[in-house]
């Protein structure tokens, strides 16, 4: 490893998050005034694409051959039991990730709470961005407050360490949702950090975006009452909700183990 890398390791975790801002917000650029919605949004998808191919392609194996250790975590995807198991556990973990942030946000001030509405045009919009939520973002943030960060450090000790600064990142970059968005970062990279493999994390991010967009649907067409607050975002489903994400995980749980234990015979 040469003196210059040696000297750039400790600043990967911030340079890792600059970059990934960097793409987000130009990836975001199209989207940005909200005028040709369908237009801007294919424009944004081609450039978070062209990102991700970029990271993928470009980048990651530049710091592969600069920081060998990095090449421990896989990037290869999982099987189709792995990721509907991953997928299957999000919403139950979105659900407690929200009652953690309620509690937390209700020990330093009242939360002010309203009954999720959405009109027919607010939902055609918030179906068409879930595209890019839960089918490209994830993959691209993943890769970039991660994969890139974490990767290249082999102590247990400071994977854990950039984790934790990474989840703070994270949170910042999404300024309302600041405690939401640092707790699921920080799972998402602890998942990385166990896996050895990012589609553990994309999956369990991408899954959980998902979620989101269901909430949207079950409450504009009635199926149930989900309550939520604006700043911070946190959404309080009620109990039908609650008793699904349970249903769901278990059946996550049970998809897992049965590859888990596949693995083992082998």
């Amino acid at each position: 490893m040469s003196k210059i890398a040696i000297v750039i390791k400790p600043l990967l975790p911030i340079l890792s998050a600059v970059y990934g801002l960097a793409l987000i917000y130009l990836t975001a650029l199209p989207t940005a005034n909200g005028e040709g919605v369908l237009a801007n949004e294919v424009v944004g998808w081609i450039l978070t694409m062209a990102a991700i191919m970029l990271t993928l392609f470009v980048v990651i194996p530049i710091e592969r051959e600069v920081y060998p250790e990095s090449r421990h975590f896989s990037l290869k995807p999982l099987t189709f039991t792995v990721a509907a198991g991953l997928i299957l556990i999000a919403p139950l973990w979105l659900v407690t990730q929200q009652a953690v942030v309620y509690g937390l946000t209700s020990l330093v001030h009242s939360v002010q709470t309203e009954l999720l509405t959405y009109s027919a045009d607010e939902l055609r919009e918030d179906l068409l961005s879930c595209v890019h939520a839960v089918f490209l973002a994830p993959i691209l943030e993943e890769l970039c407050y991660r994969q890139l960060a974490i990767s290249p450090f082999s102590r247990r000790k400071t994977q854990i360490i950039v984790c934790v600064i990474m989840a703070v990142l994270f949170g910042i970059l999404h300024v309302r949702n600041f405690m939401g968005a640092s707790l699921a970062a920080l799972l998402f990279g602890l998942m990385f950090i166990w896996s050895r493999n990012i589609w553990y994390a994309i999956l369990l991010h991408a899954g959980s975006n998902l979620t989101a967009t269901l909430f949207a649907l079950y409450s504009y067409f009635g199926f149930g009452e989900i309550q939520i607050c604006k700043t911070p975002v946190i959404f309080l489903p009620d109990i039908k909700v609650l008793i699904a994400s349970l249903l769901l995980a278990i059946t996550g749980v049970v998809l897992l183990k049965k590859k888990y234990l596949r693995e083992i015979k082998r």
